[in-house]
């Protein structure tokens, strides 16, 4: 029996038994019917119910006994499959065998045939006959094996032997001699029985790999079936989550909603000016309060201070420590701080004492007819007048690098305010120091203290378009704040160089500062350096804060909209103790960067460990901490109604000029409320504002002049000048004002110098 070896190109079937083995110890990630993990890269904005589907279908995959047989029967099916090709190849290769004839015998045949006609010639036509009859015979017999293998041979030739024979004698002869050999029918019949078996087995594996297919494809549907069950329960079970999630995060907003209504609704009755009268005591200790009557004063909502800390200091002490990983000079305190003095102990004990004297006043109702009265102005008499057509280039052009106090300015330039008023305008956000007297921990006082240094800066925002009156020598301004708790007066204590002092007492704080003020123009922009330092003492605890200030700068001051700019650094030193220390770093930018009005500073403890750490925006507001999680310490409040059209000026600002008639009587006349060329300005009488300002900026002059022909000096009338630890001269207060005030009271003093 013939055997027909299988191809070449067809590998032998793998074994089913190795390949259920390598279906199970696949991993899961591998099997043909199992997704393809997803790349993190591509795929990391994908929800997180989609991963946990995920997760949970692949180890269902791996737990399943359903899915490793499906994977047994498609390794047989696969192996039942790879034994049909085998088959299929077999029967091809038998069929083209028994379709093909012998043609080698034939050819040998035909050969001896053709010896033999030579020696017939002249019998062939006779023979050919028979043998043609004999050959048609033996066709007949040897069966329709015989008959396909002569199929091939054209019909012409088997059915026309006379054609044949008169067209190509020796043809016909050699047909008729040919005969298949026995072997040859012998391999044939052979054949036949391999090929029915063939087909056979073919049939049979092939109903096996039919049944194997369908059971396989009733595996994949019943558990497909299951993984959709899976994932809709997921699905739900994410969805219910984040339902209460959203339901959760809605009550919330839904309570800090009602809490912020609270707030505001507090706020806004604390802010309409009535005529109700209430009874309050400003000043008074335990002992005291008993003793003391109730002073009548009318709530005043005087500006937003008191809402730019509204609630946000009191819920930001439950901030966390803050470690910066910056720089070493972020965590060391710089030795550079040669700028920082010690003032000596005697002027905190002066400034102690004058505290005592002052609150007593305030209790008893000295000031009472000038601080306690019903309300406050919320706008200007006038708004700001044109500066447009001012050239101010054939002001500057002969001055670009010099000191700008010197030169006389058009009063259009000029805002209602001196820089005397200027000062009493940085404690607008007072409320910060008295919270900081209520903080025990002294670096939470100390993050306090920084976002009151930085509040000073917050009112200048809309104010570069114009520049404060120049204080004449000896003048004088006073603010006394019963809403806020404290006492102010300032006064200018030089003219060349121009120095300005203040002091501030309240029973919670005492605050004073003298600082020298030097202006530079450079062509496109004019800064401000002020040289001096600004003192703070909060009696509770003993603490002694001293800082200083950052330059002043502002653009395009010749054409293009002006903008103010402040950068420099800002050190906060506790003299009476170095537990704690502070700094700020005011960013310079321009006018296109992201950075512009940035602060950015650190409270660290004495080993240089940074406590806290502060950010934000001198106009916008200061937060403590690490974003988003940062709590904001102080913020701005909102702006007046139409404020470009005013000087840009805060609630407080418009409130610093206001002279009443009960305050005339008792304000000296050299206070800043009595000067003629910055009432008229207020007003709006740019003419008569103009004319004043010459003429009080010549008595000045001819008052200088003759102090210095006759060797005079003309002494501050409220400060006096002491050398500190570092042999620096300060100005401070000689505690004198406040007693002058009650006794004998300015309207009855004589005053020496008419300043206008």
């Amino acid at each position: 029996m013939r055997t027909f070896p299988p191809p070449a190109a067809i590998e032998s079937p793998q074994p089913a038994s190795s390949v259920v083995r390598e279906a199970k110890q696949a991993k899961p990630s591998s099997l043909p019917w199992q997704p393809v993990a997803p790349n993190n890269s591509s795929n990391s904005s994908l929800p997180a119910s989609y991963s946990n589907g995920q997760s949970k279908v692949a180890a269902w995959l791996q737990e399943s006994e359903e899915m490793d047989k499906c994977a047994e029967e498609l390794a047989r099916c696969q192996s039942n499959l790879t034994e049909l090709s085998r088959l299929l190849q077999s029967l091809e290769i038998l069929q083209r065998t028994q379709s093909a004839p012998n043609f080698t015998e034939m050819q040998t045949n035909c050969v001896e045939l053709s010896k033999k006609e030579k020696r017939l010639n002249r019998r062939w036509r006779t023979k050919s006959v028979g043998k043609d009859a004999k050959f048609q015979l033996q066709l007949i017999d040897s069966g329709p094996l015989w008959s396909s293998s002569l199929s091939k041979v054209p019909l012409s030739t088997s059915m026309s032997p006379i054609r044949l024979h008169s067209s190509n004698p020796n043809l016909c002869a050699e047909l008729v001699d040919f005969q298949p050999p026995v072997s040859r029918l012998t391999d044939s019949g052979e054949c036949a029985s391999d090929y029915i078996k063939l087909q056979e087995e073919f049939c049979t594996i092939a109903q096996k790999v039919h049944s194997l297919l369908k059971s396989a494809f009733n595996t994949v549907a019943i558990e497909k079936e299951k993984i959709k069950q899976i994932l809709s329960d997921q699905e739900q079970s994410d969805q219910s989550a984040q339902i209460n999630s959203l339901r959760k995060s809605l009550s919330q907003a839904l309570s800090q909603n009602a809490e912020l209504r609270t707030r505001l609704n507090r706020i806004h009755s604390e802010s309409v000016l009535t005529e109700q009268v209430v009874s309050v005591n400003i000043i008074s200790t335990p002992d005291e309060a008993g003793e003391q009557m109730g002073i009548p004063l009318t709530q005043q909502a005087s500006n937003e201070s008191r809402l730019s800390m509204s609630e946000s200091v009191s819920e930001f002490f439950d901030a966390q420590e803050v470690l910066l990983s910056a720089s070493s000079s972020e965590n060391e305190g710089s030795d550079d701080e040669s700028y920082v003095s010690d003032v000596s102990d005697n002027i905190s004990e002066d400034n102690a004492s004058v505290t005592d004297n002052v609150s007593r006043q305030m209790a008893n109702g000295d000031f009472a007819g000038c601080a306690f009265r019903n309300g406050r102005r919320t706008c200007l008499p006038a708004p700001c007048p044109d500066t447009s057509n001012i050239n101010l280039w054939n002001i500057l052009r002969n001055n670009i690098g010099k000191d700008l106090s010197k030169v006389s300015m058009p009063v259009e330039l000029n805002e209602p305010l001196n820089t005397l008023q200027r000062m009493c305008e940085e404690l607008e956000y007072s409320e910060l120091l008295d919270k900081a007297a209520e903080t025990e921990d002294p670096f939470e006082r100390m993050v306090l203290v920084a976002a009151f240094a930085v509040s000073g800066y917050s009112s200048t925002y809309y104010r570069a378009g114009s520049k404060p009156f120049n204080p004449l020598l000896g003048e004088t301004y006073e603010c006394i704040r019963e809403d806020k708790g404290f006492c102010f007066f300032s006064e200018q204590v030089s003219h060349h160089p121009p120095v300005s002092a203040c002091h501030c007492e309240s029973k919670n704080f005492t605050f004073w500062q003298d600082v020298r003020w030097k202006n530079k123009f450079w062509g496109k922009s004019m800064e401000i350096l002020p040289i001096g330092t600004v003192n703070l003492t909060i009696p509770r605890f003993g603490d002694h804060y001293e800082w200083n200030k950052v330059t002043t700068c502002v653009h395009n001051i010749l054409s293009g909209r002006r903008w103010i700019e402040h950068y420099g650094e800002i050190t906060i030193r506790n003299t009476k103790s170095s537990a704690c220390l502070c700094k700020l770093t005011f960013v310079k930018g321009n006018y296109w960067s992201s950075n512009v009005n940035e602060v950015q500073g650190f409270v660290m403890d004495q080993e240089g460990k940074v406590i806290h750490r502060l950010f934000g925006k001198w106009h916008e507001g200061l937060y403590c901490g690490v974003p988003p999680s940062a709590k904001c310490v102080w913020r701005p409040g909102s702006m007046p109604t139409d404020y470009e059209l005013y000087y840009g000026f805060t609630r407080f600002a418009i409130e610093l000029n206001e002279l009443c008639p009960e305050l005339k009587d008792v304000l000296p006349r050299t206070d800043a409320r009595f000067r003629p060329d910055q009432r008229y300005l207020e007003e709006g009488n740019l003419e008569m504002a103009s004319s004043e300002k010459q003429r009080i900026e010549d008595l000045q002059r001819t008052r200088r002049k003759w102090r210095e022909e006759n060797d005079a000096k003309q002494e501050p009338c409220f400060f006096k000048k002491v050398v500190d630890a570092n042999h620096r001269e300060r100005w401070v207060s000689n505690n004198t004002y406040w007693e002058l005030r009650k006794n004998p009271g300015f309207i009855n003093m004589e005053y020496t110098v008419s300043l206008w």
